[in-house]
């Protein structure tokens, strides 16, 4: 990824990865720096009584969580950015 410090590979953008639905955050269960496959849980939220796993898009590195355990979030809030 190309990141406006200079740093990373230049044409390849960073994924954001959203909130489907307004919560609560559960658990994160990465953190930066991990390596993570497609389909890996990064976060699990809280809605409705519900556990809602969110899931990595495609394979990358965790660069950002930005989001604590416990926080409220809204629907489509960024929870973190893959490499």
């Amino acid at each position: 990824m190309f990141q406006a410090d200079g740093s990373g590979e230049a044409g390849l953008m960073p994924i954001e990865v959203a909130a489907e639905i307004a919560g609560s955050v559960f658990k994160i269960e990465t953190q930066v720096g991990a390596q993570v496959e497609a389909e890996d849980v990064l976060v699990v939220l809280e809605s409705m009584k519900m556990e809602i796993p969110v899931e990595a898009p495609s394979a990358g590195r965790v660069s950002e969580i930005r989001v604590v355990e416990g926080e409220s979030i809204e629907e489509g809030a960024v929870l973190a950015v893959l490499d």
